[in-house]
């Protein structure tokens, strides 16, 4: 018998129709789904209590229903254990999801009798420590994509001291910077021009967004990079990890970024044919 957990795109009917069918097949095989109730609440099923420690438990691996924002989620909730991820495809640009809706029973048939492969993806390990409020405060985050600490809405650009393995590289003045894994490269950091990077290479990437300077290259550094921004100015900037907003610093606030000593796993059934993945997206011709 295999646990399988669910992770349910919130605004998705077909995410919601898909996670109930497939738990009930998965129950009369044999098996056991898990989801968090916010999650079992969606998709209609009935809420099973469970709670982080609960759902990760002996847990075989989760099924990511929705698209790259549910794929960031379901990483995020298992990094620390290495859970294998599957991704099913009901998004927009599944550059991360590997199964179309119409072939999970066949995956999980597949993932369930050993007939699969593991893709590993670096992870980034985000810091943000707040000194501003008087006291110093530290909260930690893993991020599959990118962490961003840029201006908040409608705000002005931002001064942004940037270290590097301990050593003050450069002030930025910039709507933003992005702090960005090789799997990061084709979200936020190439709406930037940015370089689009093999995801199963390790490299931190550091991309600035709008900077008034002349210098608004991106930077490609070892995976064991050290990247700490601080807070110069006085307008504060907000970060977001994934996407998740964790909270609006001050000056004197910082972020630290490097690579995490967990990996991503990402289940696939074949090769993965990033070249192939860019040209369908990009509409990119043959000759």
């Amino acid at each position: 018998m295999a646990t399988i957990a669910f992770v349910v795109h919130h605004d998705r009917p077909d995410a919601a129709e898909l996670a109930r069918d497939t738990a009930a097949w998965l129950e009369q095989e044999g098996h056991e789904v898990r989801l968090t109730d916010e999650d079992a609440a969606v998709a209609g099923l009935d809420p099973t209590g469970h709670g982080p420690e609960q759902i990760l438990s002996g847990l075989d691996a989760v099924v990511s229903l929705g698209g790259d924002g549910t794929m960031l989620r379901a990483v995020a909730m298992v990094a620390a254990s290495e859970v294998p991820v599957i991704g099913v495809n009901l998004g927009q640009l599944g550059y991360l999801t590997e199964v179309e809706p119409a072939g999970l029973r066949h995956a999980l048939a597949r993932f369930l009798s050993g007939d699969y492969a593991i893709e590993q993806r670096m992870l980034l390990a985000v810091q943000l420590d707040v000194v501003s409020s008087g006291s110093v405060t530290a909260t930690e985050a893993i991020a599959l994509n990118d962490a961003v600490l840029e201006k908040t809405p409608g705000g002005h650009t931002v001064r942004l001291d940037v270290e590097i393995d301990g050593r003050f590289f450069t002030p930025y003045t910039t709507d933003g910077l992005i702090v960005a894994t090789p799997t990061g490269s084709t979200a936020y950091a190439l709406s930037v021009r940015g370089p689009i990077v093999e995801p199963t290479h390790r490299a931190v990437l550091l991309t600035p967004v709008s900077p008034h300077m002349l210098f608004d290259r991106t930077l490609v550094l070892e995976p064991d990079a050290r990247i700490r921004i601080t807070v110069a100015g006085a307008r504060p900037a907000t970060l977001s990890v994934d996407g998740r907003v964790l909270g609006e610093l001050a000056v004197g606030d910082s972020v630290t970024c490097t690579a995490s000593e967990h990996v991503a796993r990402l289940v696939v059934f074949g090769p993965r044919d990033f070249h192939g993945i860019l040209k369908a997206k990009f509409k990119l011709g043959d000759r």
